[in-house]
C-alpha cells in the first residue's frame, strides 16, 4: 500500500509517456496499474487508516494566512458540510494519499469539486464550460481528481435535499461521462484533444429542453454583469475626481499608500515580464488607480488577495485584476513534485495545461516574501449555484465528467487511463462507493470543527 510517507516517482506526467509505445502497450500499462491499486480498493475508505487529524490539518494551513482573517475562514467552513468540503482540500489530499493509487499521472486540477466547474470567456470572447480554479494544481494520479469530484456531487446533493438515489445517479452519470470521453480520446490525434472544449451551446444542450430557458436567462444576466465594466459600475465610486473601489469590510478593505506602491512598483513589474509580448504591450496601456485587499471564497480566506483597478488611456475602459497569494499545493507532500519553485508560476502553468483556453492576463509575481498569481477579476466568469444545479444534478455532473476527462487527456495518457478503468463496471462502482463513504466522513469532520468552535478551542468570527 502507498501512503503519505511512501516514495512516489519524481517525474512529470509528460515524462511518464513512452512516445514509441503502441496503443496496445499503453493500454497494458494502464491494465498493469491495477496491480498497484486494484480498482475495487478505490471504493474503500477506512477512517482509522487516514494517518492525520483533520482539524490539525486545517489549522496547520493557517501558518501562511493573515491572522485576523483566520477566524473568518473557520466560520465559513463551519457553516455547512458543503462549505467545509470546499475549504478542506488539504484534508482530502492527505486522505487520498493514504490509499493505494494507480500511479497514472496527470496534471491535477487539485480541487475538482462541483463548483470549480463553470463558465468563462475565452480570449475570443466565447463562453466556455471548464474547470476554473487551480490553486492546488500539481501532477498526481488521475483518480484523485475523479474522487474529489465524485464525493462533491454527494456532499452538494445532501446540502440541497437531493435524495440519495438521485445523488448516486448523478455520480454514476459523471463517471460514465468521464470514461466515455476518455475512451473517445484514445483514438483522437493529440492536436484534436488539445483543441477540444465545451462551448456554451454544447453545455446548455445537456439540460432538458424545459430547463434550458431558465438556465440561459440566469447565465445571460450574469454574463452582462460579470465583466470589468460591470464591476466598475457596481464596486466603484468617484472621490476627488478619480474612481475608487468601495470598501465593504471585511470583504474589501483599503490598504496603505506604501502597500499600494509596493504592489504596483514591485509585483506588477515582475508580473508583466511573465506575460506574452503582445499581451504585455496591451497591459502597458493601463495604469493602476486603486487597490483594496479582498476576501474571497472559503478555503482561500486568510490568503492575501488584492483587487486592483486599472484605467486605459481614455479613462473609459476599466480593467480589474485580482492578485492572489499562492502557497504550496495541498498535494505537494503527496503527489509528483512540481517543477516550479514559484507557487504562482505553478498555478498559472497548471491552468494553461488543463484549461481549454486561458485568460490573456494571467501571470505571476512576488511581494514581501509571498508568491502571487494574477488573473482578470470576473471576466464573464459564471459559477452556477448549488441551488440551481441540484434539480439538474445528473446533467451538470455529466458535463463535469466530460470536462474533467478532457483536462486529464491533455497531460495524461488517455489510453493508459482507459486501460486501467477497463470495459466493465468495477471502476465506476468503486468511485460511487467511495463518494458516499467520503461524504459521510466529511460530515464527521465538519462536526469536529463545529464542536471545536463551540468549545472555544478554535476561533471563529462571522463575516
Amino acid at each position: 500500500m502507498t501512503g503519505p510517507d511512501s516514495p512516489r516517482p519524481s517525474v512529470s506526467p509528460a515524462e511518464l509517456h513512452d512516445l514509441w509505445a503502441t496503443s496496445d502497450e499503453r493500454w497494458q500499462v494502464g491494465k498493469s496499474a491495477r496491480r498497484r491499486a486494484p480498482r475495487a480498493t478505490l471504493g474503500c475508505w477506512e477512517e482509522d487508516q487516514r494517518g492525520h487529524d483533520p482539524l490539525k490539518t486545517i489549522l496547520a494551513q493557517n501558518e501562511i494566512r493573515v491572522p485576523e482573517l483566520v477566524p473568518l475562514r473557520h466560520r465559513r467552513m463551519a457553516a455547512s458540510p458543503w462549505n467545509y468540503y470546499r475549504g478542506a482540500a488539504a484534508v482530502m489530499a492527505a486522505d487520498l494519499a493514504s490509499r493505494p493509487d494507480s500511479g497514472l499521472a496527470v496534471q491535477l486540477c487539485g480541487d475538482a469539486h462541483l463548483l470549480n466547474f463553470g463558465l468563462w470567456a475565452t480570449p475570443e470572447r466565447n463562453l466556455m464550460f471548464d474547470l476554473r480554479d487551480f490553486d492546488e494544481t500539481q501532477p498526481g494520479p488521475f483518480e484523485w481528481d475523479v474522487k474529489r469530484f465524485a464525493a462533491s456531487v454527494v456532499v452538494a446533493a445532501r446540502q440541497n435535499g437531493v435524495k440519495p438515489s438521485a445523488a448516486d445517479a448523478a455520480v454514476a452519470a459523471g463517471i460514465e461521462a468521464y470514461h466515455k470521453r476518455m475512451r473517445r480520446y484514445t483514438t483522437m490525434p493529440e492536436l484534436d484533444i488539445w483543441y477540444d472544449g465545451m462551448h456554451f451551446d454544447s453545455w446548455i444542450g445537456y439540460f432538458e429542453p424545459a430547463d434550458r430557458g431558465r438556465v440561459s436567462i440566469h447565465i445571460d444576466k450574469q454574463r452582462s454583469r460579470r465583466t470589468s465594466r460591470g464591476a466598475f459600475e457596481k464596486l466603484t465610486t468617484m472621490a476627488h475626481g478619480r474612481p475608487r473601489i468601495t470598501e465593504d469590510p471585511p470583504i474589501r478593505v483599503a490598504i496603505s499608500d506604501d502597500e499600494q506602491d509596493d504592489l504596483v512598483d514591485q509585483l506588477f513589474a515582475e508580473y508583466r515580464l511573465t506575460l506574452q509580448e503582445d499581451r504585455r504591450s496591451l497591459f502597458d496601456r493601463f495604469t493602476a488607480v486603486d487597490v483594496v485587499r479582498q476576501v474571497v471564497g472559503v478555503g482561500s480566506v486568510g490568503m492575501m488577495v488584492y483587487l486592483v483597478l486599472f484605467e486605459g488611456r481614455t479613462g473609459a475602459d476599466p480593467l480589474f485584476l485580482q492578485v492572489k497569494q499562492a502557497g504550496p499545493s495541498v498535494y505537494a507532500a503527496h503527489g509528483h513534485p512540481s517543477v516550479h519553485e514559484h507557487h504562482g508560476a505553478r498555478v498559472i502553468t497548471g491552468k494553461r495545461l488543463v484549461q481549454s483556453a486561458t485568460d490573456i492576463f494571467v501571470g505571476w509575481g512576488s511581494l514581501h516574501g509571498r508568491d502571487y498569481y494574477v488573473r482578470q477579476f470576473r471576466d464573464m466568469k459564471i459559477i452556477p449555484t448549488t441551488e440551481l444545479i441540484a434539480p439538474r444534478l445528473v446533467e451538470f455532473a455529466t458535463a463535469c465528467g466530460e470536462t474533467l476527462a478532457r483536462a486529464h487527456a491533455r497531460t495524461g495518457d488517455p489510453v493508459a487511463i482507459d486501460g486501467y478503468i477497463g470495459k466493465g463496471p468495477k471502476f465506476a462502482a468503486a468511485i460511487r462507493q467511495f463518494a458516499h463513504a467520503y461524504a459521510d466522513q466529511n460530515e464527521r469532520d465538519h462536526a469536529q470543527l463545529v464542536r471545536a468552535i463551540d468549545a472555544g478551542a478554535v476561533a471563529a468570527l462571522p463575516g
